[in-house]
């Protein structure tokens, strides 16, 4: 953490969700880099999309996945790298996206079109799919309500710090 900054919150956990975060070394050795949030079995998710015709590989996958859990289950899962960006790589970034999709299904006993991928970082280089495929079981094991934390910590690019926030609202007294 910087000098100066003053710690995260700690987080309220939300019911239905987990999060693992691992360093897989998607850019840099020694940062958390990968994060996992696994949303229980009936959630329902939205997205917004850009309308660019230019978007990057995870955007276009998300889309199709998250268009088609209205006919087949819900999403399951959100897979996040940092680092790189998966933008402008092409065929083969959509052929890497995907395979990430893929083993991490393999690995949670789900279909692939329940995972949402997500990549930030460096636009243009090609996504390390081994660093992310190698990472996942360790994320897989981390999974835990309370690890926002480190998830803010896992989806940095060019932040100098985490940020979040968490609040408990009490409904009808409960």
């Amino acid at each position: 953490m910087a000098v100066g900054t003053a710690p995260l919150p700690s987080f309220q956990p939300i019911s239905g969700v987990r999060l693992g975060v691992v360093e897989a070394g998607i850019k840099y050795q020694g940062r958390k880099d990968l994060v996992l949030i696994e949303l229980q079995k009936g959630s329902r998710c939205a997205g917004v999309f850009t309308r660019n015709v230019f978007c990057a590989a995870p955007v276009t996958l998300c889309r199709r996945h998250l268009q088609g859990s209205f006919s087949q289950s819900s999403p399951g899962y959100l897979l996040i790298n940092t680092g790189n960006a998966n933008a402008g790589t092409g065929e083969q970034g959509m052929l890497d996206a995907q395979r990430c999709c893929e083993r991490l299904a393999e690995l949670t006993d789900t279909n692939a079109t329940q995972v949402l991928p997500f990549s930030t970082g460096v636009i243009g280089e090609p996504l390390p799919v081994d660093a992310i495929c190698n990472g996942l079981p360790s994320a897989v094991e981390a999974l835990r309500e309370d690890n926002w934390a480190a998830a803010a910590e896992g989806i940095m690019t060019t932040d100098t710090r985490p940020k979040g926030y968490s609040a408990q609202v009490l409904y009808a007294g409960e």
